[in-house]
């Protein structure tokens, strides 16, 4: 059996990921994560929390680890990259260099990294496939250039001292687990939208960044989750890359009248349009076929079923 290490694994994502790994024999866990680990975590996990950013801690954290899944990072919505955007690049990147670092002198058979769709915010190409990432411009928000930078590190390692590592994208998740926040464009769009329709009173028009023309391929996170951990254990995504996506282009218009309904909503939609932020991917549809093809991975949660799922969850938090 084999021991993985998970960073940043108390949150959304990562959460989701304990919880498949989990349930995988091949796998024992142990969760890395400067937050409290739920009582169900610590019940199945071994819990180190340190600050990953230091390389010592990093070793520490990766003893005994055959694999790593690093998702430890601070993200957030379009608000949180035009907000944070030094915070953003300092703290993410210092978190890659020691983990990377780490694994590197102790050894490991795969080491996962999570990027993000957002190092394809330029791109011009669409379906966007994998090998897009040398082609596109380079992002440009700091977020989007902190994750590809970080694709950029985990290929260097594999030249210059054989570090075993698979990358995976993935693609607007959203689902149970993520809190909305107060301000608009801290956290994801989908909890965003929903405390807002929840909240909105009957007739008053629904408040989007933009014209709602953009489009996005929402990825429930118990999806992202199995990609993640499909391809950490897979032969065939040794020293690949993919992206880990549904394949349903959607509106961000047609989004909200999917959450609309799923709210219980009767009364006609209705949008305010409000000024959108400098960086505002226009599209995003992403190729899956190569994680078909090599993983044998593809979605399988349909968003109205997945939105009504998160909806159910906010409402009873």
């Amino acid at each position: 059996m084999s021991r993985v290490l998970v960073t940043g694994g108390a949150g959304t994502i990562g959460a989701a990921v304990v919880r498949r790994l989990l349930r995988d024999p091949r796998f024992e866990v142990r969760v890395s994560d400067q937050r409290d680990a739920p009582d169900w975590m610590r019940e199945g996990c071994e819990i180190h929390r340190g600050d990953l950013r230091d390389r010592d801690e990093a070793k520490r954290a990766l003893v005994g680890c055959s694999h790593v899944i690093h998702l430890a990072a601070i993200v957030g919505g379009i608000g949180n990259f035009h907000k944070l955007p030094y915070t953003l690049t300092d703290v993410n990147s210092s978190l890659y260099n020691s983990v990377m670092g780490a694994a590197v002198e102790i050894g490991v058979d795969r080491f996962t990294y999570v990027s993000s769709s957002m190092v394809f915010e330029n791109s011009t190409s669409f379906p966007t496939a994998e090998k897009d990432v040398d082609r596109v411009p380079v992002p440009t928000s700091a977020y989007g250039f902190s994750k590809l930078t970080g694709e950029i590190q985990i290929k260097a390692a594999h030249v210059e001292h054989g570090l075993p590592y698979t990358i995976v994208r993935p693609f607007n998740a959203y689902g149970p687990g993520e809190m909305p926040e107060d301000e608009p464009g801290i956290a994801h769009m989908v909890p965003d939208v929903i405390k807002k329709v929840l909240a909105l009173p009957d007739g008053a028009p629904l408040p989007i960044f933009g014209k709602g023309d953009q489009t996005r391929t929402l990825t429930h996170v118990q999806d992202i989750a199995d990609g993640i951990v499909t391809a950490t254990g897979h032969d065939a995504a040794l020293n690949e890359d993919f992206n880990i996506s549904a394949g349903d282009e959607r509106t961000i218009a047609d989004v909200c009248q999917v959450i609309w309904e799923q709210c219980g909503r009767r009364d006609e939609l209705v949008f305010e349009h409000l000024p959108t932020f400098d960086v505002d991917v226009q599209r995003r549809w992403p190729d899956v076929s190569k994680a078909k093809a090599l993983l044998g991975w593809e979605s399988q949660i349909p968003l109205d079923k997945g939105i009504a799922d998160t909806v159910a969850w906010l409402r009873t938090v």
